[in-house]
Formats: structure tokens, C-alpha cells, sequence
């Protein structure tokens, strides 16, 4: 039987997409759930796995080609009753995505599943199931695995072993570089690239850019993620990090100023109803900004959940276009990659960005009825870039202070 692999609908505001690259030519054998082809659109890039197995008989379009959603990219000969069908274009209204495609991203974390634990087949040493799934989770090899110095009983690895592990491992590990390229060469940028080269260029073309900056003691959140990293993890299945703090005061401080979680239409202000944060996820050939909906109406362990479930599958590429938009307000965390201070360009329609530095421990004066002392804190700077067309310099200042204020006098004991 021969099928019609359409161009997908990546999303509800999505018409069509670009073809950026065939993993297979014509002829070529396909597995179900093997990837097909990568397809490019205005706000992101997505490996299309093939919903069937059997022999790539016909491509239909040529990479940089863009096709409507629904037209017929490609042809695939499987086993069965003679005949035509065409896939990807039933939809389940209550998901918004094609069913056949949601099929094989869920059979591909089967998939995945099933090669992590083959991975782990002929080890040497036992380990418990809990250490096995947290391994495969995070990369970890089983001739890494193996080197783990275990504290349990005959010297078995337990949780806490590879917890411990995996945190000595992040803090040594260095950055991922992309790949170099030679003197003189010359090279096309990518998509990505294009679409980030353009946003940025609007929005600074758009917005009055202005910021300001102010250092945050971070000492008494720092001693928190210290306290609860290994219950956290243990509890959740990830770590506890800066970020949710960070976005729960950023939120508490919209909520007051409503004017930073607001658009300009022309001559007209939006002030937006609910507050959908933009946050920045470094990838290898660049960023994207998926969005976290509905901030207020999440706790804090729901802001917790939301901003690991993004960062993730951002990185594995299973956003579709429609997380992309519609934020009201973005952070950008830059000190991830220890550094300091920044100046991030607004995320176009925001008027507003933050910019979150690395935690560092300095010398800070201490004042005190007693007197002024020296003492080591853990300290953070915040960058705040708004758009002078709608927020002033004190409008600016006083949001920034609040967000300060709300990280360092925030009710811990509470959160977790």
C-alpha cells in the first residue's frame, strides 16, 4: 500500500513549513518511528519521525521548499492492500496536534526507553532499578556508572550515591562549545540562526531599549537549594535550581505593575489578563523562548515542574510553534554560563526582559545597629531592559526593586 505523508500542522497559528532536510532519499528503507525529515517554521524546527514502516518511494519537495500544511511532501510503499491513503491529517480536537504524529513522538519515548535500558545489559556491578532509570535520565554511561563509589551495603550504589555523583559531575563538566569552523570560511547561516538574526534586529528597530541593573542577596535561597537538592531531586525526578525562585518573584511583581506585562499596538497598550513568561533556553546552534502560560495560577512547585518540562523538551526538540508565542514578559538566564551581567534585547511584543547573572559569593558590608561588619554573601545581578516608549526609568527602577525585594525576603519555609 502506498501512503501520503503530508506536511504536518505544527500548530493552530501555523500554514505551512519549510523542508530543512531529508534524513532519507528515495529508495531508502524506513522504520516506524525513524525520522524522516526536519521541517522549519517561523518559530521552530521539528525531526518529523515516519508514522509507517517500509521504502521511501517518492519525495515530493526539495529542501528550502515551504509547503502548505496538508500537501503531500513524500510517498512511503508499505505492506498491505494495494491502494493510496493519506496520513497526518486527521486532528483530535482536544490536543490540536495531528494524531498519527502524537503516536509516534509517544512510541519514540517507548523507543527510547527500551534502547536506555539495553544500555545497561551485561554490567558487572547490580544496580537497583531507581539507580538504573536516574542513569539512563541523565546520560550516564554503565562504564560511568561503574566508577561511582557506592556507600550501601557491599559497597552497592544507592540514590543518594548517584545523586551526589551527578552533582559533582555538572559543577566540573564544561560548557559544550559548538562546532568550529577554519579562517576564511565562509557558511550559510541555518534557520534558526535567520529567525533569530531577524527577531533581534526587529526588536531593536522597535523598542526604545533602557536598563538598569541591581545586585540581589541570594544567600538565604542558595542555603535552601543546598538544604533540599537531594530530597528535591529524590522527590521530583530533576534539580531544584535559581530559575523557579526567580520566576515566582518576577511574577508576585507583575502582578503589581501591570504596564511590564503589557504590548503596544500602534498607539494603543495591551495590558495583558494573565502573565505567560518567555523563558530563554540555550541550545547548540542557538536559543528558542518557550513560553510558561497562566503564571499566576501556579505554585510554586507548579512553576518548578513547568520550567524543567520546557527546558527539556526544548532541548529534545518536542515543542510545537504554538509554546512559542504569546508571552507577555521573558527571563533570560545568562548565568548559567558564568557570567555576570548582561544587556538582553526585548523579546518582541514584550516591553520588557530580565537578565539574571550567575550567584557568587562576594564581600558585602553588613549594616547593623551594632555597627557595619564585612561578611560573605551570595549575590546575584538583575538587568532590567524595558521599552522607554511605555515604562519610564522609575517605572523601570521600582519593578526591578520589587523583584529584588521579593527574592530576598521570600517566605521559604513555605515553598517546599
Amino acid at each position: 500500500m502506498i501512503i501520503d505523508v503530508v506536511m504536518p500542522k505544527m500548530g493552530e497559528s501555523i500554514t505551512e513549513g519549510t523542508i530543512l532536510e531529508w534524513r532519507k532519499k528515495s529508495g531508502d528503507p524506513i522504520k516506524k518511528d525513524e525520522i524522516l525529515l526536519e521541517i522549519g517554521t517561523d518559530k521552530v524546527d521539528s525531526e518529523i519521525p515516519s508514522a509507517h514502516r517500509g521504502i521511501i518511494i517518492e519525495l515530493l519537495a526539495e529542501p528550502n521548499d515551504v509547503i502548505d500544511v496538508g500537501k503531500v511532501i513524500a510517498r512511503i510503499e508499505t505492506e498491505g492492500k494495494p491502494g493510496t491513503q493519506k496520513v497526518e491529517e486527521t486532528k483530535d480536537e482536544t490536543t490540536g496536534l495531528e494524531e498519527p504524529l502524537l503516536e509516534t513522538v509517544e512510541a519514540q519515548k517507548k523507543v527510547n526507553i527500551l534502547e536506555g535500558k539495553e544500555k545497561y545489559i551485561g554490567r558487572k556491578k547490580f544496580f537497583t532499578p531507581v539507580v538504573l532509570k536516574i542513569a539512563r535520565d541523565e546520560g550516564i554511561s554503565v562504564s560511568t556508572l561503574e566508577t561511582v563509589n557506592g556507600t550501601g551495603r557491599d559497597g552497592r550504589v544507592t540514590k543518594k550515591d548517584i545523586l551526589a555523583f551527578i552533582g559533582k559531575k555538572q559543577k566540573i563538566e564544561p560548557v559544550k562549545e559548538t562546532e568550529r569552523v577554519s579562517r576564511g570560511d565562509v557558511v550559510e547561516m541555518d534557520h534558526m540562526r535567520k529567525l533569530i538574526a531577524d527577531h533581534m534586529r526587529k526588536s531593536l528597530d522597535t523598542s526604545a531599549h533602557v536598563y538598569v541593573i541591581t545586585d540581589v542577596n541570594m544567600t538565604e535561597i542558595s542555603n535552601c537549594i543546598d538544604q533540599f537538592e537531594i530530597s528535591f531531586k529524590e522527590r521530583e525526578g530533576f534539580k531544584l535550581t535559581y530559575t523557579p525562585f526567580i520566576l515566582s518573584a518576577v511574577v508576585k511583581a507583575l502582578q503589581l505593575f501591570p504596564e511590564m506585562n503589557a504590548s503596544i499596538d500602534g498607539s494603543s497598550i495591551i495590558y495583558h489578563k494573565h502573565i505567560n513568561i518567555g523563558i530563554a533556553v540555550a541550545l547548540d546552534n542557538g536559543l528558542m523562548v518557550p513560553v510558561i502560560s497562566n503564571c499566576e495560577e501556579l505554585n510554586f512547585l507548579g512553576l518548578c515542574r513547568k520550567v524543567y518540562d520546557v527546558a527539556i523538551r526544548t532541548r529534545e526538540k518536542r515543542l510545537f510553534p504554538d509554546e512559542l508565542q504569546g508571552s507577555t514578559f521573558s527571563i533570560t538566564n545568562y548565568g548559567v554560563f558564568n557570567v555576570t551581567i548582561g544587556t538582553p534585547i526585548i523579546n518582541q511584543p514584550n516591553v520588557g526582559i530580565l537578565g539574571v547573572g550567575a550567584v557568587k559569593k562576594q564581600p558585602v558590608v553588613i549594616e547593623s545597629t551594632k555597627g557595619d561588619s564585612i561578611g560573605i554573601r551570595s549575590m546575584m545581578n538583575l538587568s532590567l531592559g524595558f521599552d522607554h516608549r511605555l515604562i519610564d526609568g522609575a517605572g523601570g527602577s521600582k519593578f526591578i526593586d520589587t523583584v529584588r525585594n521579593n527574592l530576598e525576603t521570600m517566605n521559604l519555609s513555605q515553598l517546599l
